[in-house]
């Protein structure tokens, strides 16, 4: 059952999962209203994520020029940092809000609700001249990317491969992706061997791993997509064989453990705001299409459906 969280709610039980709060479709027409429409609404957050709301921001202008939407980029963490103090309207999260976040929201009486977007996974690659590696395990990444790894050459890896060096390219300790990818390898977030090439702009790593024939690494799907002739995907396999990321495998859940939701969180206070409403009604009705083309992956519509549902219920309560 999706969860509406809210600053007087700290005490109960948090779900851990996706959660999905829309609203249902307004009586009145957009086209009709967009005119009437003005006022700013402050965004901020992951970078993962800004893709999708930007697309959104300049969608949404279209049909209403006097209404500003910003979209920073600070990371999901800075983010949160900014949403629960009262700061920004929306805060785009590559990840679930931590506790900690939501008792600095609840010190500030910040209301709010989740809301998920859409999935990314993240995409381990290599370079496209790479003929023998098809597949990881999830202990083989573990033992390549451990904290204090000394594995260098193919056959550290797996004896039966090439007793050639390899270079490793990822995010830097910044990202969201680097802090993902530790948590769902490593099962501890930040943990990570430091001897690779980091970098914050997943175009270096592109380039990177593109222009390397030794090179090994992870980023998001989505940028995988943006150049599949310059990448070779690897399969991962977590113990149901070798996945690899798609649209399908990343909806699925079946990509396990390297896809994850994508969110906006609501300040509950700025539902009151006309504008802030038909945004977020408009980022759902439009995030199917604009995720896909981002290069994301979109949520079933049904979910969509339910998500619509969730936050009118949620607007009505407090009136």
């Amino acid at each position: 059952m999706p969860t509406r969280y809210v600053a007087f709610a700290l005490g109960t039980a948090l779900v851990v999962g996706i959660v999905l709060l829309g609203m249902s479709e307004p009586e009145t027409d957009l086209a009709a209203t967009g005119s009437l429409l003005n006022g700013t609404i402050e965004i901020d957050g992951s970078s993962t994520v800004f893709p999708i709301s930007q697309a959104v921001a300049e969608e949404f202008r279209k049909a209403h020029p006097n209404v500003q939407v910003p979209v920073g980029v600070s990371g999901t963490g800075g983010g949160f940092k900014r949403f629960v103090v009262g700061e920004t309207h929306i805060s785009n999260a590559s990840r679930s809000i931590k506790p900690s976040e939501i008792e600095k929201a609840v010190e500030n009486g910040i209301e709010f609700i989740e809301i998920a977007v859409g999935f990314d996974g993240l995409s381990v690659i290599a370079n496209p001249s790479n003929d023998f590696l098809k597949c990881l395990t999830t202990e083989e990444l573990r033992h390549i990317w451990e904290p204090g790894s000394d594995v260098s050459r193919w056959n550290d890896v797996r004896p039966d491969l090439p007793n050639g060096k390899f270079r490793l390219f990822g995010p830097d300790t910044d990202s969201v992706s680097f802090d993902c990818f530790t948590e769902a390898i490593m099962e501890h977030e930040d943990a990570s061997r430091s001897d690779y090439t980091a970098s914050a702009d997943d175009n270096v790593l592109i380039r990177g791993v593109g222009g390397d024939k030794s090179a090994l690494g992870y980023f998001g799907f989505a940028f995988y997509s943006s150049a599949p002739h310059l990448l070779k995907l690897i399969a991962v396999d977590s113990g149901n064989g070798c996945i690899y990321p798609s649209v399908e495998t990343i909806n699925d859940g079946s990509y396990a453990p390297l896809a994850r939701p994508m969110f906006i969180y609501v300040n509950i206070d700025a539902l009151e705001r006309t504008e802030v409403v038909e945004f977020v009604h408009f980022y759902l009705d439009n995030a199917p299409q604009l995720v896909n083309e981002v290069g994301y992956v979109p949520l079933p519509e049904a979910l969509y459906d339910e998500g619509r549902t969730l936050l009118n219920d949620s607007i009505e309560g407090r009136s």
